[in-house]
């Protein structure tokens, strides 16, 4: 049975797991937004939780300039549906924030799997 939340408590809760990230890399993340949408877009799966589109910092040069900003999205809807209750709800928006923002440092699937974050 999908976590009942509204939108605005969902919110809060992406902002907790944000504010979660250390001082000492949250530094280090420079013109990202994160968005929260209801679903993932059409063509990408019906359960996808999070996605980071952007320029990885491990692929920009020094003559690298961001016309727009990197963007984080996290799909409320597939992370409602696949928790039991709210701390399950908690434990997958802050795994998944982790996980995107990992992605913006550069950081694969593969290695986020072997770190518990995929």
């Amino acid at each position: 049975m999908p976590v009942d939340i509204t939108p605005e408590a969902f919110d809060a809760l992406v902002d907790a797991a944000l504010d979660e990230i250390p001082d000492e890399l949250a530094r280090l993340v420079r013109n990202v937004v994160v968005l929260v949408e209801e679903e993932p877009p059409e063509g990408e799966p019906d359960d996808l939780l999070g996605l980071y589109d952007g320029v990885a910092l491990t692929e920009r040069s020094d003559a690298w300039l961001p016309e727009l900003p990197d963007r984080i999205f996290l799909y409320r809807g597939p992370l409602t549906d696949m928790c039991d209750d709210l701390d399950d709800l908690v434990e997958e928006i802050r795994i998944t924030v982790v996980h995107e923002v990992a992605h913006h440092f550069g950081i694969d699937d593969d290695r986020l799997h072997d770190l518990g974050y995929a």
